[in-house]
């Protein structure tokens, strides 16, 4: 991998925590324990590739890296919620995620249901409410 895609990889997955975090609730913000749990499982790292993806696109395109913020969070958060809800005991039934407990067992089943619920819904209110696009 060159320099310069490793450098574009690296600026991508900094610029979508950076609008995740922004676009999540915050911890004070009530319920706070469904909101904990929302930015558990949406901060917790991973390679950012859906993001990365879209701020791609959009660079091929010609559209600036702050117009694709919103859509690039609402892929990212929509997979989360995906994530989420395959690792319950319904589905998989994982305890680990990316090398730390499962939503599901960090706080425990009918919070990560909603938690993987709340960020589906989010991907959504983020795209409607994005004046940029």
């Amino acid at each position: 991998m060159s320099n310069a895609l490793k450098e574009y990889l690296v600026a991508s997955q900094e610029r979508v925590e950076k609008a995740l975090d922004l676009r999540l609730p915050a911890n004070s913000i009530l319920p706070k324990r469904l909101h904990d749990a929302m930015r558990y499982s949406a901060l917790d790292g991973g390679k950012r590739m859906r993001p990365m993806l879209t701020y791609s696109v959009g660079k091929a395109l010609g559209i600036a890296p702050e117009v694709l913020d919103g859509p690039a969070c609402a892929v990212e958060f929509i997979h989360v919620y995906s994530l989420i809800h395959d690792d319950l005991p319904a589905m998989d039934d994982d305890d680990l995620r990316r090398g730390k407990a499962t939503s599901h067992v960090q706080y425990d089943e009918a919070t990560a249901i909603l938690a993987g619920d709340g960020l589906q819904t989010l991907a959504f209110q983020v795209l409607a409410n994005d004046d940029s696009m």
